[in-house]
């Protein structure tokens, strides 16, 4: 009888690390080809305009970018946790509480008009996703709660919150009966950088956290000690790294992310509150980190080829009237694919005839 088992590799192969997310790419490009064929679509011209015609105008280009900016900065908090083993799923909450706690500075102070208005707003924004992050942090640390549950729970919770918020507390008063808050005062969000285009300031504050979480995880010792706590649990314990501080740290950096790309798209493109704030970033982040290997230089790509997916959705929805879960089920399809391959760095396939 023969028999397939895996056997753990001493090493992992640096090149197949580094192919992983090309070759997870290519396979659900063909494996998605049959599903085209399915709803009556030519694979070939379908993926050109999922994948190329977005960006295929100055604007296109600017909407791209603008859509990989807050899936980059939540991965990079996540990135954090991951490395540690903490399994955070709760950013789409800390995203949404971040968005809200923002919103409610600028329409409170708006109208003055002060240049301290939007880096307080980035603050809130900030301290909000942290707040919602000490809920599942401190249910972790004591009373030993699991992590993923409890912050993926949360995330309907914050949804609640912001749905009863846009129809109660902070409706707009001349917004028709519509559930939403009114529009920002200019002073309160951020200029676009080009005329015609929504692509705004924000993004450098991406940029400048990806400088940042590489710093902090390639050449700090607390990055140091949560690689280790996450790579072994173990010998970190006898190291004397506390797992209750680095539970602490990895949900606070990660809730403080999510919670200031929730104040970054408030103050964006959006310009006020509504009761969907959000098209999954904080679960689509999650692919974004494995995507990019946990790496904050690795992040940067997969937060743009899962942005080109968001566009690339769009602009087949609209062109060929195919369903929007069309591009979740390629993002689901690349998760899949990306974990499959996991599998084969880290182990080697063998043949065992019995």
């Amino acid at each position: 009888m023969i028999r397939i088992q895996l056997e753990p590799r001493a090493e992992p192969v640096r090149f197949m690390r580094l192919g992983a997310p090309i070759l997870a790419l290519v396979l659900t490009v063909i494996v998605s080809a049959p599903f085209l064929l399915a709803l009556g679509l030519n694979p070939i011209s379908t993926l050109r305009i999922f994948f190329i015609e977005p960006l295929s105008s100055p604007n296109g280009i600017s909407e791209w970018l603008l859509k990989a900016s807050p899936l980059i900065l939540i991965a990079l908090g996540l990135t954090v946790g991951f490395r540690a083993s903490v399994w955070n799923i709760g950013a789409e909450g800390m995203y949404t509480i971040g968005a809200i706690c923002a919103a409610w500075l600028a329409l409170h102070f708006g109208s003055a008009g002060h240049v301290w208005l939007l880096p307080a707003m980035m603050l809130f924004g900030a301290l909000g996703g942290m707040a919602w992050a000490a809920i599942p942090a401190f249910l972790k640390t004591k009373a030993n709660t699991n992590e993923i549950l409890v912050s993926l729970m949360l995330n309907y919770v914050a949804a609640l919150i912001l749905s009863y918020l846009v129809n109660g507390p902070m409706q707009d008063p001349d917004g028709q009966n519509y559930p939403q808050t009114a529009s920002f005062d200019p002073t309160a969000m951020f200029s676009p950088l080009f005329d015609g285009m929504r692509l705004n300031g924000s993004i450098f504050i991406t940029i400048a956290a990806v400088a940042a979480t590489w710093l902090f995880l390639e050449r700090s010792f607390i990055g140091y000690k949560l690689t280790v706590s996450g790579a072994a649990p173990t010998a970190a314990g006898y190291a004397g790294f506390r797992q209750s501080r680095l539970i602490w740290l990895s949900l606070m950096v990660s809730g403080a992310s999510a919670g200031l790309a929730g104040m970054m798209e408030a103050a964006g493109p959006l310009g006020q509150l509504t009761p969907v704030i959000s098209p999954g970033y904080g679960f689509a982040a999650i692919i974004v980190a494995f995507v990019g290997r946990l790496s904050p230089i690795g992040v940067v790509f997969g937060g743009l080829l899962l942005s080109l997916l968001y566009l690339g959705g769009e602009a087949v929805q609209m062109s060929l009237n195919v369903p929007a879960s069309l591009a979740r089920s390629f993002q689901g399809m690349l998760l899949f694919f990306l974990l499959a391959a996991d599998v084969l760095i880290l182990h080697r396939v063998r043949i065992v005839r019995r």
